[in-house]
């Protein structure tokens, strides 16, 4: 700015005589300090993306390294599926959609299984930005095309940005809140630009991750109505079978566009993919046994324990597995409902989850294999543990009139171990001192407030499988005072009332990042705690999880990250806000032997439809002894 002043100085100086020519100079200068200033602000132009700069693979990579490059194609994958679908549309809030319906949309770019945060070119060749990230140009790969022929274009991603914000799910509206404006600068050039002064780490990823849909299909198509009709997009299958509510067949398409490309080679191998739904756990179990389908993932500790017995095992026709799971465990839990003014008080919170007895289930429900979850980040580095850290604290002291005093002083909070037998008396007493602090008096065995209301709590379930869980817990609530029942509905019920935040308590589980961002803004964020659809299901709405939520997402180095994320970790824990229940560092898999793996699995995905692949031998040997 220095310089600009004195030329005007002189100019003021000489402009009698110089008036003409001085202003074609300064003209000149002005350009050439613009473009000069353009230059020195660093592009980056790269293949891919990470939060932190570091790319595993280089832009002439020839396939990702855990796959088989010469996988081969054909065969099905099938596995099931609990309740029931009426939608294709995965996208909006109407309808329930059918597992899988996303494979038939791609993204500008898409991750990987072997890295926590990088992004390659999908349908985008590669992107463009500053080293500030205040905005990204995306160049589209010219041969992509959607399922109609028809090229997926810049007008495709402006017309995708701006129908999410308008018609998608609540998530989208959040994901996008800082993004200022996308446009089209050429045929296949997308810039999206981000609002000043927001944390731009994280939003070129988010614009990477843009499922893309053709503006010409949506113009002739009503994009917020809930259908059944396959819908055109550019992903790898399409629809080939579907019988609305049992079951849906994808199919790989032959004249899919990207068959060849570096990130998709060794990829997406099998012909058919197979969702069979079941109104209930059993059902799909005995289904899976009689050969209904042919890939079980194992979620019922008791089935895992007491069921894998039956003849196509014993014969060997049918593999029983466990491979490691290297990502955080999730947040699997009973999620109490905040917006209720009868949860409002965390020590009443605090008092309802002393009352699950998870070592009595473990042994008795759980056969012991499984473990008790204390973080939102659990088997993982980003797992709050002990006193905070002087780190921890310089993050979390501005809030201090937001947080539970104890916070600063206490290890980060840890479920009550119980005695293994159902009911533990002296945690009982514990809870019992608990809920009195919160004002729930005993009267005639009831817990009953200042106002004569009776603390009456609903478990919200769509499935006998889990009620062999919850009624105990049901019991030992009621020995507290606690009028508590089983709300029992069905599949559809029970997310359309989730989704309308009809309930008390109940079951979610949340797959959490070793990079965590901008989706925490809707799982805990105050913006969505009262968004119908939205993903922040308890209805959290503290300026506390707000502020750090925000520090996770500005932070510039992955040590930065850690130690934000371990702060939220430690405040949410310390709410009460859900009861944690348990998992498992392990997959357990069970499928008939038809299948080829990678022998090197990547540490964050078994990848059973992604890179897995149908061995034609091993099926022709199945089918020789009558097993298939």
């Amino acid at each position: 700015m220095k310089s600009f002043s004195n030329i005007f100085n002189l100019k003021r100086l000489f402009s009698m005589v110089f008036d003409k020519q001085f202003l074609i100079i300064a003209t000149l200068m002005a350009l050439l300090l613009q473009i000069h200033s353009v230059r020195s602000e660093e592009i980056i132009k790269a293949h891919g993306i990470s939060t932190f700069g570091d790319l595993k693979y280089p832009a002439d990579f020839k396939h990702l390294d855990y796959v088989n490059p010469i996988a081969p194609k054909g065969g099905e994958f099938s596995t099931w599926a609990f309740g029931t679908f009426d939608s294709l549309s995965p996208y909006i809030l109407k309808g329930n959609s059918a597992r899988g319906a996303t494979l038939f949309f791609e993204s500008l770019m898409t991750g990987t299984a072997d890295e926590p945060d990088a992004m390659y070119g999908l349908l985008a060749e590669t992107i463009e930005y500053p080293k500030n990230r205040q905005w990204a140009i995306f160049n589209i790969n010219p041969k992509a095309k959607f399922s109609d022929g028809t090229s997926v274009t810049a007008k495709d991603v402006v017309f995708s940005f701006y129908t999410l914000l308008e018609k998608g799910v609540p998530t989208f509206k959040v994901t996008f809140s800082d993004f200022e404006k996308v446009e089209a600068i050429g045929e296949y050039r997308v810039k999206f630009t981000f609002k000043k002064g927001s944390n731009t780490r994280e939003l070129p990823q988010a614009a990477a991750g843009l499922p893309v849909f053709s503006k010409q299909y949506y113009t002739e198509n009503d994009f917020s109505k809930s259908t059944l009709k396959a819908p055109v997009g550019s992903g790898r299958y399409g629809l080939k079978d579907i019988k609305p509510g049992l079951s849906i067949t994808y199919k790989r398409r032959s004249d899919y566009w990207g068959e060849n490309l570096p990130i998709n080679v060794g990829r997406d191998n099998f012909d058919t993919i197979k969702m069979e739904y079941f109104a209930d756990y059993i059902s799909a179990f005995e289904a899976f046994k009689g050969g209904a389908y042919n890939f079980r993932e194992e979620y019922s500790s008791q089935v895992w324990g007491t069921s894998y017995n039956f003849p196509a095992l014993e014969k060997g026709w049918i593999i029983k597995t466990q491979i490691p799971d290297q990502n955080p465990s999730g947040t699997q839990g009973f999620w109490i409902n905040l917006r209720k003014e009868k949860f409002k008080n965390p020590k009443l919170r605090e008092a309802i989850g002393m009352m699950f007895n998870f070592e009595w289930s473990n042994e008795a429900l759980f056969y012991g294999i499984y473990k008790r979850t204390d973080s939102f980040w659990e088997n993982s580095y980003l797992q709050a543990s002990g006193i905070p850290t002087s780190e921890e604290l310089i993050l979390l002291k501005p809030f201090k009139d937001y947080l539970d005093p104890s916070i600063f002083k206490n290890p980060a909070f840890v479920p009550v171990v119980s005695k293994p037998k159902k009911l533990d008396r002296a945690v009982l007493r514990k809870a019992a001192k608990l809920l009195e602090t919160a004002g729930w008096e005993l009267v005639d065995g009831k817990r009953v407030n200042n106002k004569g209301e009776v603390l009456s709590i609903g478990f919200l379930n769509d499935g006998p499988s889990f009620e062999r869980i919850i009624n105990p817990y049901i019991e030992n609530l009621e020995r507290l005072g606690i009028n508590a029942y089983l709300d029992s509905v069905d599949n559809a019920q029970s997310k359309e009332r989730e989704k309308s935040f009809d309930f008390d308590i109940t079951t979610r589980r949340y797959v959490m990042s070793l990079t965590p961002g901008l989706e925490l803004r809707s799982r805990f964020g105050s913006k969505t705690a009262n968004k119908k659809g939205s993903a922040n299901i308890s209805g959290v709405s503290n300026l506390a999880v707000d502020g750090l939520i925000g520090k996770i997402e500005g932070a510039q180095t992955r040590k930065e990250l850690n130690i934000a994320v371990k702060a939220l970790d430690r405040v949410l824990r310390s709410m009460h806000i859900w009861v944690p229940q348990w998992h498992n560092s392990n997959h357990n898999l069970a499928y008939l032997d038809v299948f080829g793996r990678p022998e090197n699995l990547p540490p964050f995905s078994i990848g059973e439809t992604d890179f897995w692949w149908y061995d034609k031998d091993k099926a022709a040997y199945l089918k020789s002894v009558g097993a298939l």
